[in-house]
């Protein structure tokens, strides 16, 4: 194992844990009730506690390649995405789903690349944001527009799942679009009114 690992195992249970004890213990006495269902992207740059500041037991968290939603499709095969936003909206019964997309996303930037043979996993996982696509010379900016366009497309798809929509038309759940700018630390928020990307406090 990395000694890197291990010297942040033991910085957690010397340093971190004691803090919290009470808090781990009221959460396995009482169980997780976490009001948010973040779906963010498997980045190793994008760390959903720490971006919230957010403690234990306020999150559930479903991160994946793109931080992509899959149509909901009633059959019977292995879908983990879905089984996270069925559990986090039914058995959990969060009150906010967001879904996080960031800059410099590679999974976005894969959409303007060959596709290759050695990954066909990959290549069929990222059909979920074709989409989003913009028919444009690849640049910065079109990778911000794709991004985005993307964040929104996946919402979209939320809808498509009965319970989600059901608990969205009733006013117990809303749905959310963020956008995590990485190099600057903003959080660039979907205003579902004007369809814009707006910086948090504006």
């Amino acid at each position: 194992m990395p000694q890197r690992l291990i010297e942040g195992l033991r910085r957690f249970q010397q340093e971190h844990f004691p803090r919290l004890q009470e808090h781990y213990r009221r959460l396995v006495a009482e169980g997780q009730r976490p009001s948010t269902l973040f779906i963010g992207c498997a980045d190793s740059r994008v760390v959903p506690d720490r971006l919230t500041s957010s403690v234990p037991g306020e999150l559930f968290i479903l991160r994946n390649v793109g931080n992509l939603v899959p149509p909901f499709e009633p059959d019977a095969g292995f879908h983990g995405t879905s089984a996270g936003i069925e559990y986090g909206a039914l058995i959990l019964g969060v009150k906010d789903i967001v879904v996080c997309g960031h800059s410099h996303c590679g999974a976005i930037a894969a959409l303007y690349a060959p596709t290759s043979p050695r990954t066909p996993h990959i290549s069929r996982w990222l059909e979920l944001a074709r989409g989003a696509q913009l028919d444009a010379p690849v640049s910065e900016d079109v990778l911000r527009q794709t991004e985005r366009r993307s964040i929104v497309l996946q919402l979209e798809r939320l809808m498509g799942y009965p319970l989600v929509r059901e608990r969205v038309e009733a006013g117990d759940l809303c749905l959310h679009g963020w956008h995590y700018v990485i190099e600057d630390g903003t959080v660039h928020i979907l205003d579902v009114a004007s369809g814009d990307f707006v910086p948090l406090g504006e």
